[in-house]
């Protein structure tokens, strides 16, 4: 399996080749996002929490991305995707690393390019792309840094990977 600094150079790579600009701060080693604030405080956008989920009656898989300050309520998000109330849960590691080889605390939309499969729908709170700020923060495959991308680059990243986003007004 490829290390976190492996992955986050192929994700590098591959950015690079689609012409995204990006900026990016290392920071320590950090597994929630209030860890992480300290560390971004100081940029100019909207940092992300990421959750990787599992609908218990169909099997699919999610992923999450909303701004960092928001609450989130999953029942209420799985009956906006059609999925019934309670039916999405975090899914496990093992999962995550087999689909998006990332672990826990590095869930990111930008590892969706290493989902072969496609089998991951991915969610973007609408404030993420409609929200006027100037860059979207996220782990770039490893959570000691934090990568920061347009939010037009960000939709044309997921286009790129075959992952037409969903967007939810999640206020």
């Amino acid at each position: 399996m490829a290390s976190d600094s492996d992955l986050r150079k192929e994700l590098e790579e591959f950015l690079k080749r689609l012409n995204i600009d990006t900026t990016c701060v290392d920071h320590p080693e950090v597994f929630t996002v209030e860890e992480m604030m300290p560390h971004v405080a100081h940029l100019s956008g909207a940092v992300t929490k990421n959750l990787f989920l599992k609908d218990k009656r169909r099997k699919s898989l999610w992923l999450l991305s909303v701004r960092h300050d928001r609450r989130l309520d999953l029942g209420e998000v799985s009956r906006r995707l059609g999925l019934g109330g309670g039916n999405l849960r975090l899914a496990d590691e093992a999962l995550l690393l087999e689909t998006l080889r990332v672990r826990q605390g590095c869930v990111t939309p930008l590892a969706l390019f290493c989902d072969s499969a496609r089998s991951v729908t991915v969610v973007l709170d609408r404030d993420l792309t409609h929200g006027a700020h100037q860059r979207l923060y996220f782990h770039p495959m490893t959570n000691s840094a934090t990568m920061g991308l347009k939010p037009d680059d960000l939709l044309r990243f997921l286009r790129e990977t075959d992952h037409e986003p969903v967007l939810l007004s999640l206020d």
